[in-house]
């Protein structure tokens, strides 16, 4: 049995839909108003579940608070199979929770109070160290303390695990952290916040892949909405393009288009063939509306 593993954040998503983003000091008028269970590392746990094959396990570690919110979560992930070991319920602590504008675009501005996604220390982390050891790949984020994040990702090279980061929300991160990543995945303003370059077409998202690879990783993809993503690896450099779609929400795609790469490289697709995949996963959840809700099924993919 294949064992894919997300470390991450859960959120509680206050998600109201606008005519367009807000600028600074402008007060909109919401056109609806919706709660939905999200956090990047909850959709991407989500998103792999639904999206993997009968013979992987899926387990997410993460915080939650001691809160209803943090309940329904919990079961909600429990009726996609994702396995419960990881999960733990921080009495202290709310559950973490995300503001989140909703242009009629589909473009999206999101604002985050870290809650217990913050109490994930690498002392917590200690009682989780055997799923870790038991994994095959291990996917995370930047929504918890880097600390935590770099000694998962030790502890994950240390037995061979194949590393995933999604350097996301946008931020500086020390040298350290990447030298323990196979694979990187930044949109176009984290591959700018992690390398300082503006990437704004195929020649300028190389330049900045190139300077990752400096970094550590072996893989680096670079998502670039509907421009697709640029992907840079041993035998390859080059944009793969993505599915085209009327977007109508984007707050889970690069969630999806994460847990889908996960997915595709488990079950032995090459690297072009994984991004390809990521991509219908993702082109699928911009057409609906919500975080999870929007994530599809595997025979979705399928049909």
């Amino acid at each position: 049995m294949t064992r894919l593993l997300i470390l991450g954040s859960a959120n509680a998503d206050h998600v109201m839909n606008v005519e367009y983003l807000p600028c600074a000091g402008q007060t909109l008028l919401s056109q609806n108003y919706r709660l939905e269970h999200g956090g990047k590392g909850a959709n991407q746990a989500v998103a792999v579940a639904r999206l993997r094959n009968s013979n992987t396990r899926v387990d997410f570690i993460c915080h939650l608070g001691n809160d209803a919110i943090g309940e329904a979560m919990a079961n909600s992930w429990l009726s996609d199979g994702i396995e419960s070991d990881g999960v733990s319920k921080q009495s202290d602590f709310a559950t973490g929770t995300a503001m989140i504008f909703v242009a009629n675009n589909g473009e999206n501005m999101i604002g985050i109070s870290a809650g217990a996604n913050a109490s994930l220390t690498p002392k917590t982390l200690e009682k989780h160290r055997q799923l870790i050891f038991d994994a095959d790949y291990l996917l995370v984020q930047l929504e918890n303390p880097v600390v935590t994040i770099v000694s998962a990702l030790a502890i994950a090279k240390e037995h061979g695990v194949t590393t995933i980061l999604n350097p996301a929300p946008a931020t500086v991160v020390g040298k350290e952290l990447f030298r323990l990543v196979d694979i990187i995945t930044p949109n176009e303003t984290e591959a700018e916040a992690l390398t300082g370059i503006e990437v704004t077409d195929e020649d300028s998202a190389k330049f900045a892949a190139q300077m990752l690879h400096q970094f550590g990783p072996k893989t680096v993809i670079i998502t670039l909405g509907q421009q697709g993503a640029l992907l840079s690896c041993e035998g390859f450099s080059g944009i793969i393009p993505t599915v085209e779609v009327k977007p109508i929400d984007t707050v889970a795609a690069g969630d999806t288009f994460n847990g889908a790469l996960m997915v595709a490289l488990s079950e032995g697709k090459d690297m072009v063939s994984a991004v390809k995949f990521a991509h219908q996963a993702a082109s699928l959840t911009v057409t609906r509306e919500g975080a999870q809700r929007s994530i599809p099924y595997r025979h979705e993919i399928e049909d």
